[in-house]
């Protein structure tokens, strides 16, 4: 009786202690094993796994990537903008005996390292890079994170801006900026479309001026499209050659007037042809001017006696 109360004690003790030693590993995690203080390499893979009860203990980490968003950073650009700027990390353990054992809380640090090299990357980018070039940047981030994240058994995997907060000063300028660009555009767009009519109006012209049929053409299509059903408007075709016509004869009837206007101011404004002096040797010679008519006396007629 005696013996059989022993071996039911042992089998009790070992299965307690089978109990106590034994340990469950999930599939997304791996077990770090202390023994009297020190480390156990390899970690323990996932599945069920033996300890040393009071000697040995086990600690898991998650391999699993973690999501860990980085609080709002503000900073000043290289181009002397102030912006807001947050950001997101993404990241999982590659080294589980590292993880526990080179640093104390390795989420907290990397959180850490991830905004300080957030502000870093600000100080260094211009504005216009954090709006459109985030790919860069993103790249960027990720190697200045991964840089010490490397020696604690941590992989980056990736790093996203995630939105960049501007002023309200800075938000109207840029709308005015890109309201003055596309105002700029439709201009040019509209200039080039005259420009392009322009020239095809010119070689129509052209060609028209070749053959004149072309143009008597062009005049009754215009007359077909102005005489649509339920119009009211009278079209009166008129000769263009007689409208020519007319140009030059009023042109040459303005020059025959013009001419002959200057030629009466050129009579006009002639001086009469001086009389000239007698000379001393006609006055030697005896010959001097013929003397001034006599009047007559005036004649009149004899009245009848009364």
């Amino acid at each position: 009786m005696t013996a059989l109360i022993i071996v039911l004690g042992v089998l009790g003790f070992v299965a307690i202690a089978y109990a106590s030693s034994a340990r469950v590993i999930r599939q997304f995690e791996r077990g770090v094993v202390f023994r009297l203080g020190r480390v156990q390499e390899p970690a323990r893979a996932p599945g069920l796994t033996m300890i040393v009860p009071v000697v040995d203990h086990l600690r898991k980490v998650s391999v699993q990537i973690v999501t860990m968003p980085v609080p709002a950073q503000e900073g000043i650009t290289r181009d002397n903008v102030t912006v807001r700027v947050d950001a997101v990390v993404y990241f999982r353990v590659h080294d589980p005996v590292r993880a526990t054992v080179e640093v104390q809380d390795y989420e907290f640090a990397v959180s850490q390292v991830a905004q300080t090299s957030l502000r870093s990357i600000i100080g260094k980018s211009e504005l216009d890079d954090l709006l459109a070039n985030r790919e860069l940047l993103n790249q960027g981030l990720a190697l200045m994170i991964d840089s010490p994240a490397v020696g604690w058994g941590v992989e980056i995997d990736r790093v996203e801006i995630k939105d960049v907060a501007l002023p309200e000063s800075m938000k109207r300028s840029m709308s005015r900026q890109a309201e003055a660009e596309r105002e700029r555009r439709s201009r040019i767009i509209t200039a080039d479309g005259e420009f392009q009519a322009s020239q095809k109006l010119a070689s129509a012209a052209t060609v028209m001026a070749d053959t004149p049929a072309a143009l008597q053409l062009r005049l009754l299509q215009t007359i077909v499209e102005v005489a649509a059903e339920k119009n009211s408007t009278l079209v009166l075709p008129f000769p263009v050659e007689l409208l020519r016509f007319l140009d030059q004869a009023a042109s040459g009837l303005a020059e025959r007037s013009s001419g002959s206007d200057l030629g009466d101011v050129k009579r006009v404004g002639e001086p009469e042809p001086a009389v000239p002096a007698p000379t001393d040797a006609a006055i030697t010679n005896g010959s001097q001017l013929p003397p001034p008519a006599k009047a007559e006396p005036l004649k009149t007629a004899p009245t009848a006696p009364a």
